[in-house]
């Protein structure tokens, strides 16, 4: 699916097709939540904030714990 990028006022904006909204199940004043793959692509979800708690927790322990991580991918 391919979505221009538009100027909306004084803000650029994304416009959502109608199928797009439908499969993400959203509703207008919804939020989305854009995760970056490590293969560089983006993973579009609607936004759920007990993922996002979780999300910062597992940041929090992967910068505290980056050595041994570092350690544990050889």
């Amino acid at each position: 699916m391919k979505l221009e990028v538009k100027r909306i006022g004084n803000s650029t904006g994304l416009i959502l097709p109608k199928e797009l909204v439908g499969r993400l199940k959203l509703d207008q004043g919804d939020w989305l939540h854009v995760t970056e793959n490590a293969d560089g692509t983006l993973h579009l979800s609607p936004y759920d904030p007990t993922f996002e708690k979780g999300m910062r927790i597992a940041e929090k322990a992967m910068k505290t714990y980056r050595n041994a991580l570092a350690e544990l991918a050889k």
